[in-house]
């Protein structure tokens, strides 16, 4: 079975979400980010759940909605995947916002 990586971008991303909501409850802050890591544990048994991200076009880099936030992440092969970052969809999407 294959497994979901972060890297450290995508955990830096997940720390910046979580402070800005702790401005208002470090509670409901809590609970977002453990449901928003939750939402990626579907993509150990189906990795290509997620749609190819339309502004890279690149069949190995997809994405999954969680509320307003959208995962990026890399399948690494059939089984391992690897998630890039994660923003707010309202954001412009600027292509190296995943490329380090």
């Amino acid at each position: 079975m294959g497994q979901v990586r972060w890297t450290e971008k995508s955990t830096k991303n997940l720390e910046a979400i979580f402070e800005y909501i702790a401005h208002d409850s470090i509670v409901y802050a809590t609970r977002f980010i453990k449901s928003l890591i939750k939402s990626t544990d579907v993509l150990i048994k189906q990795p290509f759940i997620g749609r190819i991200v339309p502004e890279i076009n690149e069949k190995s880099i997809r994405e999954i909605l969680f509320k307003d936030y959208r995962i990026i992440y890399k399948l690494l092969d059939d089984e391992n995947i690897e998630i890039l970052t994660v923003y707010h969809g309202a954001r412009n999407f600027v292509s190296n916002i995943i490329i380090e």
